[in-house]
């Protein structure tokens, strides 16, 4: 099978190799797909720069979901299930032409889905549900912000927040971007072309604040955040865009901790203020059936008209490094599918 591969940490476009690796084994509980495509994440972005703890050692095959068919299944899997056509969550590896995964991970679309709004329901989808159903659930009245609006995660979030009747403020980095969150019901927009989020984020509140931030920046940001947010309400970080794209080894990346500042329990408790870290990761590592929960929540909620996640694109699979490196420079709006 043909599988990019990742040889080197540093620019998209000259990290990866396209190789001819073997499919991988098939084990018990598990089923395997012959991969339609794969989606981009901004955590691969991440890993390629070799900011991303987990990933696998070099040489390895990356990527987080995989739509495809199943051709084979592992033992204790019902056979029936081959030939269907799935969306399925990897723990790396889907940057392949077959992969094989834990069949809770798995679930069946329709034949005629478009591959990209499959694949912006698996990991960046199952991020969003995840933080708005399970780690702080969403309420009507709440006031809601969400930086990165625009991309996979984001959009989904404002989507989220404006069907449950939050009052949503999407943060972007241009007008082209706010023009598009606005259409999806983000009642107010921040342009961060245009200045400061955070003293545009006070001049809109005024005495007022924000129940949550859905945060994947963090860096600087976060202290902004956490000055936004009010009593009762939680800063939701869920990655690390600000350490991304800056050269400097160790010492950016204690800048970029630095920056975020150091937090005492005890003035939490005393602000009534959460900080909430999400890894999916970690979580479907220790809580596979709730993993498994999101995928499904979001496919259904997906199903019934609630959701519909923009696709920046679906690109043969042969340009992944130059859409990689689009996404990492946020060139990118909504989900990015490559096709084999």
């Amino acid at each position: 099978m043909k599988a990019w591969t990742l040889i080197k940490n540093g620019d998209p476009l000259h990290a990866f190799a396209l190789r001819e690796l073997e499919a991988p084994a098939l084990k018990p509980g598990n089923v395997r797909i012959a991969c339609e495509g794969f989606g981009l994440n901004y955590a691969d972005a991440m890993a390629v720069a070799g900011l991303y703890r987990e990933a696998p050692p070099l040489p390895s095959v990356i990527g987080y979901e995989v739509v495809g068919r199943i051709d084979a299944c592992g033992e204790g899997v019902a056979t029936e299930l081959k030939g269907k056509r799935v969306l399925s969550l990897t723990r790396f590896g889907g940057y392949a032409q077959q992969v094989v995964v834990d069949l809770r991970g798995v679930i069946p679309i329709p034949d005629d889905m478009p591959i990209g709004e499959a694949l912006a329901l698996g990991t960046q989808g199952s991020t969003a549900w995840y933080m708005a159903t399970y780690a702080f659930p969403l309420m009507k009245g709440q006031r809601v912000l969400v930086h990165s609006a625009a991309g996979g995660v984001g959009q989904l979030l404002v989507q989220i927040a404006v069907q449950r009747g939050c009052e949503v403020c999407a943060v972007v980095g241009n007008k082209t971007k706010a023009d598009h969150v606005r259409s999806m019901g983000a009642q107010h927009v921040i342009d961060r072309s245009l200045g400061d989020y955070a003293i545009q984020a006070r001049k809109l509140l005024g005495k007022s604040r924000f129940d949550v931030s859905f945060n994947p920046v963090a860096g600087a940001t976060f202290k902004k955040d956490m000055a936004l947010v009010g009593s009762g309400g939680a800063v939701v970080l869920f990655g690390g865009a600000a350490r991304s794209g800056k050269s400097g080894g160790i010492f950016a990346t204690l800048k970029f901790v630095w920056d975020m500042g150091m937090l005492l329990p005890i003035g939490l408790m005393m602000r009534s203020k959460s900080v909430i870290g999400i890894n999916m990761l970690k979580l479907g590592d220790h809580r596979p059936d709730l993993m498994s929960r999101c995928l499904h929540e979001i496919v259904q909620a997906y199903g019934q008209g609630v959701l519909r996640p923009h696709v920046h694109g679906a690109v043969r699979a042969e340009e992944l490094p130059r859409m990689l490196s689009e996404l990492a420079a946020g060139r990118t709006m909504g989900k990015v599918a490559m096709v084999w």
